[in-house]
């Protein structure tokens, strides 16, 4: 009998020693991963801000498949929300403030526990964006503490999954940004019409900056002028060397009708006639540019078409600013045809 009260008494200290320790825990954590993603702040922001992507990328999904989410009619921005029933319990989630691709607060309650307020940040680094996701409160419950004091603490218990969850963000984000899709629209008729345009040359490297400095140029030339745009911006290939990656290249932006311009401005006035045109409609990120005009040349080959003295050009439909996806980035290319 003795022994049995030593071991009673034993195991009535261990517990009241355990209980203390846990008491004296902190009532406040603060916790967060942070993972450098070569995409916009916007894209990111998108992806996030709305609770029925989050499936893509759960790490708590990938953990516990069988998890059911419920989701109401409002799932994104301020008031959005969703739940969840899983085998560790119930939990919700809602979304109290947002500032668009700058930040997100978010409040998670997990069932018998206070609520925590779950955080992002999107810090824009030119081509890529530095994404944080956190997690704070000042209300840790004694069963909470007790949970992160044997897990080794709040950030070794959920920081893994954040950095995981941060991951599988990434590749998805990269994923859909890379989709792009090529169709050849065959013979069409381009209607032609005026545009202002610069010239110079440029590498595979640095055609885009040098486009956009182009364009830039050509806006301002436009704005001082009080000239409206009357399009959406074009290129026109005066020489192509696929092999080499090089081009001569005339950037413009339509207008109504013919500009006179100074004989000292580098920017002119062009016309493309109406003609008959091969057309190629490129779906997704100008870096597959290249790939659209191989297979527009080679189509144009294999139906034994022959090109005009008309030089070749692409017109941008859409405006990347509007469209953080360049997945969603459509270039017509045409061809212009002999008669």
């Amino acid at each position: 009998m003795k022994a049995l009260k030593y071991i009673i008494l034993l195991l009535l200290i261990f517990i009241i020693g355990s209980c203390t320790y846990v008491a004296v825990q902190p009532n406040s954590y603060d916790l967060s991963r942070t993972r450098t993603i070569n995409a916009s702040a916007q894209l990111i922001f998108n992806e996030i801000n709305d609770y029925k992507n989050w499936e893509s990328w759960s790490p708590w999904l990938e953990k516990e498949p069988g998890i059911q989410f419920t989701y109401p009619e409002q799932t994104s921005g301020v008031g959005g929300s969703y739940s969840w029933t899983g085998n560790d319990g119930n939990g919700m989630m809602k979304t109290l403030e947002v500032s668009p691709y700058d930040s997100i607060l978010q409040e998670i309650k997990f069932e018998n526990f206070p609520a925590s307020q779950v955080y992002w940040k999107f810090d824009a680094k030119g081509p890529s964006t530095d994404v944080t996701w956190g997690m704070k409160s000042d209300n840790m419950s004694f069963m909470l503490k007790f949970f992160a004091a044997i897990s080794g603490g709040m950030d070794k218990m959920v920081g893994p999954d954040y950095e995981r969850g941060l991951e599988k963000l990434d590749s998805l984000i990269i994923n859909k940004m890379s989709k792009y899709d090529i169709s050849i629209q065959g013979i069409k008729e381009y209607g032609g019409g005026y545009y202002l345009y610069k010239t110079t040359n440029a590498t595979s490297a640095n055609i885009s900056a040098t486009m956009g400095k182009q364009y830039g140029s050509i806006m301002m030339y436009m704005a001082q002028n009080q000239i409206q745009v009357n399009g959406m911006p074009l290129t026109v290939y005066q020489e192509m060397n696929q092999q080499e990656g090089t081009v001569i290249m005339s950037n413009g932006i339509p207008v109504s009708e013919k500009i006179e311009v100074a004989d000292d401005s580098d920017v002119l006035c062009g016309y493309i006639p109406k003609t008959k045109v091969l057309k190629t409609v490129l779906k997704g990120n100008y870096t597959n540019l290249s790939g659209a005009w191989a297979a527009t040349m080679k189509h144009l080959q294999d139906k034994g078409l022959e090109q005009s003295d008309l030089k070749p050009f692409e017109i941008y439909t859409n405006d990347p600013g509007k469209f953080p996806n360049p997945a969603d980035w459509v270039t017509e290319i045409y061809i212009p045809l002999k008669e």
